[in-house]
């Protein structure tokens, strides 16, 4: 299927027949012909063929509001949309639309004035921007049938098209062609991953938003083939109402029990995506990541942008205080990331080539200062470093975390996050790493440990072999960024040498400042390792780059 292209001349005003479409308030109406002459915008309009393998539109009314609609999806699986028309879209003037999904096992947004958990967006808002909105009910989840299946390209990105499909019938909506509508997408979490498997299979996405989205479910719930134990029981225990893959619960069962995943499991996993799919991604894409998401790291988004990058897909990532986890320090301006989404839209939907969408790479430290660049960099041309050694007993008592309930409060979010977050470990080996000037850290900190270590001997559990890294800021004594990252071990006695990439971090040094990196036994946030014995590092290097590329923003 012909991808659209970015250096293409703007296609000539279609004029369109509409027929089997809804009123002007979202209503079903019946058969009748309109037509809609859209002048194209030179940066928004691009050629674009639908695909072929969709099934014909059948919609029915839901309710008494006018706004709820039972659409079939290919396989005939009832997905539940809401529908939002703009209130100035008409027949002779219709508008844009943006597509907004919700978070794993959420219904779509109903409430016009709320943002979506993760998201940062509110329905009102898209609708004062000027766009027409659709939320929907993702299958398994809300009042949809079907199975969830974790985003996949087959599944829920099919029926995403079948929407697609449906939008460019409604006599509200701006066409660039014939079932092809004017559209971007926003949404976080679970609403971040279907925008990036969407925009990879259908051409007709224009631009989109992905927010706290991830790039593999291998990297991000798996690390290091380490389970993320909190986390897969949050997900699995919000998700117990709804219909959804055996696999999802097969993979929750065996991380609870044994901290591992089957292999059939973690392939199916893999298999969802977005992943490989990136690279087939052609159209605007800003990524909106958290430097304290636990769930789906920072290295999610980075991957994802340097895919695009590679492929010369205009592209911008901002960071912020937020996502799946606990934001511990001063988060800036609560509205940076819902500002630089419309912005996005109205530049890359709406086709405004006076929108400037800012510097290509935004983000802030721990004391809500933004820093800006013309890309991101990620190297370690300097770095300030550390060296130490020590012991660590293999026992339970005296891991990382979790954090106190207090530093949740007024924070959705965070209030499932707390109970799975690192803090300050008692049980650790230390080395101290002393900035010698004022510094922006930004990027991987890199570890080499050299150790020799026994387990039990009558551990019969199974569990794997693992230690635990994380960099504990001793300004404030919380865990930078929340991150830490397992990292595997052999206990076989004999000496062994390792190199580590930990977690990417965003954090600000001033001289003299102190950072202690702290190995661990255990954590909340990664399932239990197997207990008993110990490991000696007879060597602990330790290595912070400094980001010399980022300026303050003014």
């Amino acid at each position: 299927m012909p991808r659209r292209s970015w250096w293409g001349p703007a296609l000539l005003c279609v004029l369109l027949t509409l027929t089997g479409c809804t009123d002007a308030n979202g209503g079903v109406a019946a058969t009748s012909t309109s037509t809609s002459l859209v002048p194209p915008s030179s940066e928004s309009q691009r050629s674009c063929d639908p695909p072929d393998d969709t099934t014909p539109v059948s919609v029915s009314p839901v309710g008494s509001l006018g706004r709820d609609f039972s659409v079939q999806s290919f396989d005939g699986t009832e997905l539940r949309a809401h529908w939002f028309p703009n209130p100035e879209a008409t027949v002779d003037q219709p508008k844009p639309t943006v597509l907004m999904g919700p978070g794993w096992s959420l219904a779509g947004s109903t409430d016009v004035d709320q943002s979506s958990i993760l998201g940062s967006i509110d329905i009102h808002s898209l609708l004062d921007a000027g766009y027409n909105v659709l939320t929907w009910d993702p299958r398994g989840f809300g009042a949809s049938s079907g199975t969830a299946t974790v985003d996949s390209p087959d599944f829920e990105g099919r029926d995403v098209q079948q929407l697609i499909d449906w939008i460019a019938t409604l006599p509200q909506v701006e066409l660039d062609a014939e079932r092809d509508p004017r559209m971007g997408m926003v949404g976080g979490s679970y609403g971040g991953g279907i925008q990036l498997v969407a925009a990879a299979i259908d051409c007709r996405v224009d631009a989109i938003v992905p927010i706290v989205a991830w790039h593999s479910l291998q990297s991000s719930l798996y690390k290091n083939k380490t389970v993320k134990v909190g986390w897969a029981k949050v997900l699995s225990d919000a998700s117990i109402m709804s219909n959804i893959d055996p696999h999802i619960r097969s993979a929750a069962d065996s991380a609870m029990t044994g901290g591992t995943l089957s292999d059939e499991d973690l392939q199916w996993f893999v298999d969802r995506g977005p992943g490989h799919l990136v690279k087939q991604i052609e159209i605007p894409t800003l990524l909106i990541h958290g430097t304290i998401d636990t769930l789906f790291t920072l290295a999610e988004a980075v991957e994802n942008y340097q895919i695009l990058t590679s492929n010369d897909v205009p592209v911008s990532m901002l960071w912020n205080c937020d996502g799946h986890g606990v934001c511990l320090t001063d988060p800036g301006d609560p509205n940076r990331a819902k500002d630089a989404a419309i912005k996005w839209l109205n530049r890359y939907v709406a086709g405004d080539s006076s929108v400037d969408t800012g510097p290509v790479f935004d983000m802030i430290d721990q004391n809500g200062k933004r820093f800006i660049a013309d890309r991101y960099k990620p190297r370690m041309d300097d770095a300030f470093k550390g060296q130490g050694s020590g012991t660590l007993a293999f026992v339970a008592s005296g891991g990382a975390g979790p954090v106190d309930p207090a530093s949740a409060t007024g924070q959705l979010v965070a209030g499932i996050a707390v109970g799975i977050t690192p803090t300050r470990a008692e049980n650790a080996v230390e080395t101290a790493i002393t900035a010698d000037r004022d510094a922006l850290v930004v990027g991987e900190p890199e570890v080499e440990l050299t150790y020799r270590g026994t387990a039990a001997t009558d551990d019969e559990s199974g569990r794997p072999t693992r230690v635990f890294v994380q960099l504990v800021d001793e300004k404030t004594g919380f865990v930078i960024g929340n991150q830490i990252t397992p990292v595997q071990v052999t206990l076989d006695g004999r000496e062994h040498r390792i190199e580590v990439p930990l977690e990417v971090i965003a954090h600000s040094l001033s001289k003299g400042d102190q950072v202690t990196v702290q190995v661990v036994a255990t954590t909340v946030a990664y399932a239990q390792p197997q207990l008993g014995g110990k490991i000696e590092f007879t060597k602990i290097k330790a290595a912070l780059p400094i980001a010399e590329w980022l300026k303050p923003a003014k």
